[in-house]
């Protein structure tokens, strides 16, 4: 495909839409009303706060995570809310993220949800009489240059201290605004929602207009397990209250109670509100469906209640018109109070649990192997080891999930409660080498982490991991040996990871001689049989019989990506120079992330940016 011609796709969705909404604008001629409308509750018809909110996560994006160095690849690591004792991790978590499609889907989203909230809201004030510019409270440009940034960003960092574990993300904001637009506006919050979708998409097409894609299995947790639920619906039912306070201020008629509750229980289950699991360590998770599922409709049900439900006292004959006692209130409660209440004891149940989890600290135990060290970050690799994230209150019901044990590439950092397996094990065996970002505001430093490993025909495969940092590599871990299930001439041979280096090894009987893994096209000859190296293949020859035993070990998602790196190459070079186009792996499926869910990142190599390994100690919101 020529590069012109992507470009001419490129172009086709800003003309296509702009004939589709010049074609809507003619036959409704709208004259001007739709403008008055918004220009009714916006100044100059502009959610300003939302933007103004939107702004300030792209400057955290791009100069505290270092963003605006790889958009592909922001630090994250220290932007988590590791623990209440770490301030900047609380202040910062809610307005970071993981990747840029994990940006991108937030922001896209906050621009639909924000705006439906904002226009709820207002920047001018309803009440009968009010004057615009009687006080700073009613000021618009206060209202929307202050307030609703504020309550923004201010959402964004109790959103951090709620939610369970060191999670990281604006999704919970998304949430919170979700829910202030859906008491106002159900079906309207669920028509956004769809064009939250439809954003999301005229965004991707926009920016890959044609993905080259290869049916080939993937590496990854399920997605569920990379999402924060509860952080999801602790920030919809602060949203929900939010909203009903503006509601009740206004005295704004009633809702339907069909449509409110058909409204939260679509938005609930589209953004998989019901996705309730638990970690079991090792990269192992458990997804309770049915109870997620019935969940949500509780939920849909007692937001209904606080929102539709009628003002006339459930006990008509002991209530008081003014009740100036608790037990006057009690007697005059009508199904309207009990909702909200309901609501408050939700958010209560969600909140409670984080409490204990959150009041962790890195154990003083000594990290494994032999870490990198950069400033206080200690960088390593290790197998089958606890996870050093103690609680300081022990509480048995936590115990599952900070004693699990993990395997994979470990950043460890006491002074900011940093304890986290960045690259898993098995993700590190699928792509071969990874690289970790470590740093803080403002600053980062890489490491990389490589697997080498030779392959026993007919047995396990022998490997060692090595990290990379400023020029420097060490190895910090070595697998079994692993010994080949041919036996030649009486003889075996065996394979073993050591430092920087493998040894092959032939034992016949009582005899074994031991010699480094020849290099290519070269041979060593080891208790009488002839170690014949070829490439990626180890042969042994003895009297005209000649056995593959070594085969280097290959990983499966770097093989992949070249491929396609290959593809796409092919494909420019036919115009004579590279094309701008997508390149994913059709085994890593994009999910919206409309509510926080994160979109695999493509950078132009065609890989797929992976976040880091999910597990309870980090989520993604």
């Amino acid at each position: 495909m020529l590069p012109e011609w992507v470009t001419v796709h490129r172009l086709s969705v800003p003309v296509a839409f702009l004939l589709a909404f010049g074609l809507v604008w003619a036959m409704d001629r709208p004259g001007g009303r739709w403008g008055r409308r918004i220009r009714s509750r916006l100044l100059r018809g502009v959610p300003w706060g939302t933007l103004v909110a939107v702004g300030i996560v792209i400057l955290v994006y791009l100069f505290v995570q270092r963003g605006i160095d790889d958009p592909t690849s922001p630090v994250v690591i220290p932007f988590r809310a590791w623990s209440y004792f770490y301030l900047e991790g609380l202040l910062l978590a809610g307005l970071s993220h993981a990747s840029l499609g994990h940006l991108t889907g937030n922001l896209l989203a906050t621009l639909v949800a924000g705006t439906l909230a904002e226009y709820a809201y207002g920047h001018y004030p309803r009440a009968r009489g009010a004057s615009s510019f009687g006080s700073w409270r009613s000021n618009p440009y206060v209202r929307a240059f202050l307030v609703v940034p504020a309550a923004i960003l201010g959402g964004a960092v109790l959103s951090s201290v709620l939610s369970i574990g060191p999670v990281i993300g604006f999704s919970g904001v998304v949430f919170a605004l979700w829910g202030v637009a859906i008491v106002h506006y159900p079906l309207g919050s669920i028509v956004g929602l769809a064009g939250t979708s439809l954003v999301n998409l005229l965004y991707a097409a926009f920016r890959t207009p044609v993905t080259r894609a290869a049916a080939n299995p993937s590496y990854g947790a399920p997605w569920w397990a990379n999402v924060s639920i509860q952080g999801h619906a602790v920030g919809f039912l602060l949203g929900v209250l939010v909203g009903i306070v503006i509601l009740r201020r206004r005295g704004t008629a009633t809702r339907s109670a069909a449509v409110v509750f058909a409204g939260v229980l679509l938005f609930a289950s589209s953004r998989s509100l019901w996705a309730v699991y638990w970690y079991l360590g090792n990269e192992r998770y458990v997804l309770y469906r049915a109870v997620g599922v019935a969940l949500v409709a509780l939920l849909a049900a007692i937001v209904t209640l606080a929102v539709a439900g009628n003002d006339r006292p459930l006990l008509p004959d002991y209530a008081v018109p003014n009740p100036e006692t608790t037990r006057e209130a009690l007697r005059s409660t009508t199904p309207r109070i009990v909702g909200a209440v309901l609501v408050v004891a939700a958010l209560g149940i969600l909140v409670g649990p984080s409490v204990v989890p959150n009041l962790i600290a890195v154990s003083d135990e000594e990290t494994p192997g032999t870490p990198v060290e950069i400033e206080g970050y200690e960088v390593t690799y290790a197998e089958d080891v606890p996870n050093q994230l103690v609680n300081v209150i022990d509480v048995e019901a936590f115990e599952g999930a900070t004693n699990v044990t993990t395997s994979g590439v470990i950043v460890k950092n006491e002074e900011r409660d940093v304890w986290i397996t960045a690259v898993s094990r098995g993700n590190l065996a699928y792509w071969g080498s990874r690289e970790v970002a470590v740093g803080g505001a403002g600053w980062r430093e890489t490491v990389t982490a490589h697997r080498t490993g030779w392959r026993a025909v007919g047995a396990g495969v022998s490997y060692r991991v090595d990290l990379e940092h400023d020029g420097e590599r060490r190895t910090v871990h070595v697998s079994d040996p692993a010994t080949a299930e041919p036996t030649i001439a009486g003889r075996n041979v065996t394979v073993a990871a050591r430092e920087g280096v493998f040894e092959i090894t032939v034992t016949h009987g009582n005899d074994t001689e031991t010699a480094p893994l020849p290099a290519d096209n070269e041979s060593v000859n080891l208790s009488g049989l002839r170690i014949v190296r070829e490439d990626r293949r180890i042969y042994a020859e003895t009297d005209g019989t000649r056995v593959r035993v070594l085969e280097a070990e290959r990983y499966e998602g770097r093989e992949r990506a070249r491929e396609i790196d290959l593809g796409a190459a092919e494909i420019g070079a036919v115009g004579g120079g590279a094309v701008g186009i997508g390149v994913v792996d059709a085994g890593v499926a994009e999910r919206a992330a409309d509510g926080g869910d994160q979109v695999p990142d493509v950078d132009s190599s065609g890989r797929v940016a992976l976040p880091a390994d999910p597990s309870p100690d980090h989520s993604i919101r």
